[in-house]
């Protein structure tokens, strides 16, 4: 498989999951994921705003690998790493279970940063190829 199929199927698997996820919040899915806390309910609006947070960054991903601006996706894809992993900080900074915290949160910062890097790592080759040699001038 080239680095270019692999880097699309694993950024096509970061944004759906992170469209999921924040529908999941949005919307009454029932949907619950292991390791979590129960989110408050009522009137707190922090579902809604969590939700609204990763919609964005999910469609911000896939309009770039749809439209196959894939340098900006590997930049975006990096940006996008710094959610899950000040999620995982905040779980470690109130005292949440800490399997959660890296188990979910830095595996998923790590997986979405390496899918950024490995990106701009085939685009970086690509546009080293594109860019023509500089040319000596006669003096």
């Amino acid at each position: 498989m080239s680095l270019k199929k692999l880097n699309t199927v694993l950024a096509t698997a970061v944004v759906l999951f992170t469209l999921y996820l924040g529908l999941s919040f949005v919307l009454p899915l029932g949907t619950s994921f292991p390791g979590l806390p129960n989110w408050p309910s009522g009137d707190s609006g922090f579902p809604v705003v969590k939700g609204s947070r990763e919609i964005a960054m999910g469609l911000a991903m896939g309009i770039l690998l749809v439209t196959g601006h894939r340098r900006a996706l590997g930049w975006v894809l990096l940006m996008t790493a710094v959610a899950p992993f000040g999620d995982m900080v905040n779980v470690l900074a109130h005292h949440g279970p800490m399997a959660a915290a890296f188990g979910i949160h830095g595996l998923t910062a790590a997986l979405i940063a390496v899918t950024g890097l490995l990106t701009l790592r085939e685009t970086g080759k690509a546009h080293e190829s594109a860019t023509p040699a500089p040319t000596a001038q006669p003096a």
